[in-house]
């Protein structure tokens, strides 16, 4: 079965920071899932490191100031293309992110505040009917598979 995964949650140094999140145990992924990582951010075009972003309203903003909106919709739109691509009918996802937070997010003030909502990725996987998994929900994502739900 093939998943979209978050390339910082397996060791690629893209995050905003220049840093990855690699705290998961990818060898055992690899014995459920075939893995095709994606980083929304670095595929819209941004550098790395960056500017910290967060969303505010319907925008994307950085702690600059400068509207990041585009950058992550092509770099969601990419990520999808390559979903749809290798038939990706999960996703496993860095949790809070912009892009790829699900189900809560940050507000967009900067102060490590959370609040309910989706990255712009996961609305669109979500909109394709394709689950979306945080980094918190391995256990469940891997329980789904082995029970023939996904």
């Amino acid at each position: 079965m093939n998943i979209l995964i978050s390339a910082c949650l397996i060791g690629c140094k893209c995050r905003y920071d220049g840093k990855d999140k690699n705290t998961i145990d990818t060898n055992e992924l690899k014995k459920h899932f075939n893995l095709f990582p994606v980083c929304p951010e670095v595929d819209g075009g941004l550098s790395v490191p960056r500017a910290p972003a967060e969303i505010k309203g319907s925008k994307v903003i950085n702690t600059e100031g400068r509207d990041v909106t585009e950058e992550y919709t092509k770099g969601a739109m990419a990520a999808l293309k390559t979903a749809k691509e290798n038939g990706c009918t999960a996703a496993l996802l860095k949790a809070r992110s912009p892009s790829c937070g699900k189900g809560e997010i940050y507000d967009g003030s900067f102060s490590k505040t959370l609040t309910k909502g989706n990255g712009i990725l996961v609305r669109m996987l979500s909109d394709e009917g394709i689950a979306v998994y945080t980094e918190n929900e391995i256990d469940e994502l891997i329980k789904q598979k082995t029970e023939g739900n996904l």
